[in-house]
């Protein structure tokens, strides 16, 4: 694993806004305090999550976005960009994996973080198709396409030189081997969260409850002692 002192940038490619905050906000808040510089890629705009039917599609998009920019703030993230693939829909293509890789060659980071491909049979929300599809298409741009000079030429004719990401942390799977302190970045993980109003004002004071029952189980596991919170990843090393 590279130490926290060898990253100057991350990139994080989520399938929907909300999704970094529920899994990663801690520990990208703990990066950014570091002096990391954090980039999120979402890939739908969420137009497809909600609980008023009173409002449109596009509406939802519009407002999803913009959740997530509040979102990123409240963890020190001001770079974030959407690639608008409908969501719910998505599926491996090698149009994703361009898209992808663009992004990768572009920021430039020693690390990425993404969702697990494969399914949690015991939590089974991390594992929606749409999360799978993105932790797929993420690993295969980050190997082989953005360090392949000869993947996507139209990249190299858009200035986009290859570029090695060294490092996949992948959040939401079943095989967790890092584990994260995130106790003293807990409350700007919650306040990351409720700026995601149109999908977690509904749960009222049990969107904390529910948090800290996810993060006290991740830091049990990890052996952090009592009273302790933690994010859960599996780090798989690319370079």
């Amino acid at each position: 694993m590279l130490e926290l002192s060898d990253i100057a940038r991350v990139l994080a490619v989520l399938a929907h806004p909300d999704d970094v905050d529920f899994g990663s906000a801690g520990t990208i808040a703990s990066w950014t305090d570091a002096g990391v510089e954090v980039t999120y890629l979402i890939v739908t705009d969420g137009d497809a999550g909600g609980f008023d039917d009173g409002v449109t599609r596009a509406e939802m998009a519009e407002l999803r976005r913009k959740e997530q920019r509040a979102a990123a703030e409240a963890v020190g993230v001001t770079d974030v960009r959407f690639l608008g693939y409908p969501d719910g829909r998505l599926e491996p293509g090698f149009d994703l994996r361009r898209d992808i890789a663009r992004v990768i060659r572009q920021v430039r980071p020693d690390r990425v973080l993404t969702h697990s491909p494969e399914r949690n049979y015991q939590r089974i929300a991390p594992s929606h198709p749409d999360h799978r599809v993105v932790g797929g298409a993420t690993l295969d741009a980050v190997y082989p396409d953005a360090r392949n000079p000869y993947a996507f030429p139209e990249l190299r004719e858009e200035g986009l030189e290859a570029w090695i990401a060294r490092e996949v942390w992948l959040s939401g799977g079943p095989n967790a081997d890092h584990y994260v302190d995130v106790t003293e970045q807990f409350d700007r993980k919650l306040a990351a969260l409720r700026s995601h109003a149109s999908q977690t004002a509904h749960l009222g004071e049990e969107l904390e409850t529910m948090l800290r029952g996810w993060l006290e189980g991740n830091a049990a596991a990890a052996g952090f002692g009592e009273g302790r919170l933690a994010e859960a990843f599996q780090i798989v090393e690319t370079a």
